[in-house]
């Protein structure tokens, strides 16, 4: 990836991080109905070396707290300290839907639907339009923490936009247990980031307001394989991924509740399954009509719902499947 050939300071919120300094500093939004004033966190790590400046951000959805305590572990175990390049890890994007154990803000927008936003819009479009000019201009690559919605459990997975091949690269830098090629939506980040010329991967891993060790770890050790790709920080072999070569999927494919009832799982999430394989049952609570949930092709369960009660046409369970 193409680096300035000297480093830079970086300017956020009318704060100055010059080579050689880290800082806290906010991106003012708006104020609650009290009155109180609402900011942006953003932890400023600027190395004098010259090198990529990295964005690292949470809590886009603010009820996706595994990527918030990614960000916190690393702030607190002094993990963004690098030798080269600059980061700009934001462990709470959207405030607003944090505070209230909510995906969207207040008035029921999802930020991330919301890019570029405009400067007298929606709650959800200020934040975006605040937010993409502050950051993104002075940045050169981007990871966006992410966890299933609802009870739909995220094994660690990597995605990333099949016309950048900077993002292509940056997903194998990551080495997640997963890796695939997901659509542009409308709105989002990773769109407006594309449109920007500015490559992003977003790592999904979990599921919402519940904490999971095995993927914060994965996060964690993502975000310094990605470092030390990068050439920020030295190569050490105590946070290398366990999973030597990420499994690339090219098919992809929701597994959805034939009728209403109790779902029971028969598969742990990320397991490899081949065709025909029992994977779930959803039978009525009187246990007299029971329906079988079969692997369509060979592949992965990549999520998984841990919804217990659903309803026709709810999704229960994502395959994906290789290119070996």
């Amino acid at each position: 990836m193409e680096i300035e050939s000297e480093n830079k300071a970086i300017i956020i919120g009318g704060e100055t991080v010059s080579p050689g300094k880290s800082k806290f500093v906010k991106i003012t939004i708006d104020r609650l109905p009290t009155g109180t004033i609402i900011d942006i966190p953003v932890y400023v790590f600027n190395a004098k070396k010259p090198g990529p400046v990295v964005l690292v951000q949470a809590g886009l959805h603010g009820d996706e707290v595994n990527g918030v305590e990614i960000v916190r572990s690393m702030l607190h175990n002094g993990s963004f300290k690098i030798d080269a390049g600059a980061v700009i890890a934001v462990p709470i994007l959207n405030i607003f839907g944090f505070i209230h154990y909510s995906r969207d803000v207040p008035d029921g927008k999802d930020v991330n639907r919301s890019f570029p936003g405009t400067k007298s819009g929606s709650m959800a479009s200020r934040i975006a339009y605040h937010y993409l000019r502050e950051i993104l201009p002075q940045i050169d690559v981007a990871i966006d923490l992410h966890t299933g919605g609802g009870q739909r459990h995220n094994f660690p997975q990597i995605r990333y936009t099949k016309e950048d091949q900077k993002s292509a690269q940056l997903a194998r830098m990551f080495n997640a247990p997963f890796t695939f090629t997901s659509k542009l939506i409308k709105g989002s980040f990773r769109n407006a980031a594309f449109r920007l010329q500015i490559p992003a991967i977003v790592f999904e891993a979990g599921e919402s307001m519940r904490f999971d060790e095995f993927s914060i770890k994965q996060g964690i050790t993502g975000i310094l394989n990605v470092f030390r790709c990068l050439n920020m920080m030295g190569i050490g072999n105590e946070d290398r991924n366990e999973l030597n070569q990420p499994v690339y999927l090219i098919e992809r494919k929701w597994l959805r509740a034939p009728t209403a009832g109790i779902f029971v799982s028969k598969i742990i999430n990320g397991s490899k399954v081949e065709k025909g394989d029992l994977l779930g049952l959803v039978s009525d609570t009187y246990a007299k009509k029971t329906k079988r949930i079969n692997a369509p092709f060979d592949g992965y369960i990549i999520c998984l719902n841990h919804q217990a009660v659903v309803n026709q046409g709810d999704a229960l369970l994502h395959i994906g499947s290789s290119a070996i």
